[in-house]
């Protein structure tokens, strides 16, 4: 029922977490709660979040309120090499998860990675929690523009930087999208926007799966990441949704 980087709203009291892992057995998962200054990691059942969604005390979010906004076209270099330096940081302590959510293990991950990349301890921490409340992209990373820049717009490439949010497990670098993976977004989207009134990123993601890869491992998904980023490459749909009409679709799986 649910994804990793998945946000969950609660009513009463307000509110919101974010799924940052989900265990391979579908047992358990851990979130993050947004929009506080000290959250931390917390372990709860996968079960428990689905039935605080089917009972309605909760609900999924089509749209992630907390995710970073798109950087401008040409961000400063000075800009992308800090993005850069904090990528390579968070990097090495994805690849240590689930370890890395449990307090203890994460402080002396914490004090390794500080001494190894010459930074303070407070400031991996505060990469870790702007990796988490952000959406777990490396955008999340870059600092902040205010009110510049937009979704939809074309993306720089930062050089020998993967993009998309590591991969939970530490034996598998991720996916390269292709041209055949690009062309599956392109027929999804088109899919997902002529038989629905309003366009939802995280909804559309979630159908494509069903869709076109059923059955597949989860090292062989591609991330929502990738799926937004080529979103931005090609154009979110507008209202007619005519810029998609003409895509070359292949097939869902049956």
């Amino acid at each position: 029922m649910f994804l990793p980087n998945d946000v969950i709203q609660y009513g009463d009291p307000v509110r919101t977490i974010r799924v940052l892992w989900i265990a391979p057995d579908g047992a358990l998962a851990y979130t993050f709660e947004l929009g506080l200054a000290h959250s931390q990691p917390r372990t709860v059942a996968l079960q428990a979040l689905a039935d605080d969604v089917l009972a309605r005390r909760a609900r999924l979010l089509p749209d992630d309120p907390f995710a970073a906004p798109a950087p401008p076209p040409l961000p400063p270099q000075k800009h992308r090499d800090l993005q850069a330096k904090a990528w390579a940081i968070i990097q090495s302590l994805q690849a240590q998860v689930p370890a890395l959510y449990q307090p203890r293990e994460r402080a002396a991950m914490v004090a390794q990675c500080a001494h190894a990349h010459g930074v303070s301890r407070p400031s991996v921490l505060r990469y870790l929690r702007r990796f988490w409340e952000r959406g777990q992209t490396i955008d999340a990373l870059l600092p902040d523009y205010g009110n510049s820049g937009a979704r939809g717009k074309t993306r720089e490439s930062n050089a020998g930087v993967k993009r998309g949010r590591p991969r939970k497990s530490g034996d598998h670098p991720g996916l390269n999208t292709d041209a055949a993976m690009r062309a599956t977004f392109r027929a999804a989207v088109a899919r997902y926007a002529a038989t629905h009134p309003e366009f939802s990123r995280r909804a559309a993601y979630r159908q494509m799966l069903q869709d076109y890869y059923r059955g597949c491992l989860p090292a062989d998904l591609p991330s929502f990441g990738q799926f937004s980023y080529w979103l931005d490459k090609d154009g979110e749909p507008a209202a007619g949704r005519r810029r998609y009409a003409g895509a070359v679709q292949p097939s869902p799986l049956p």
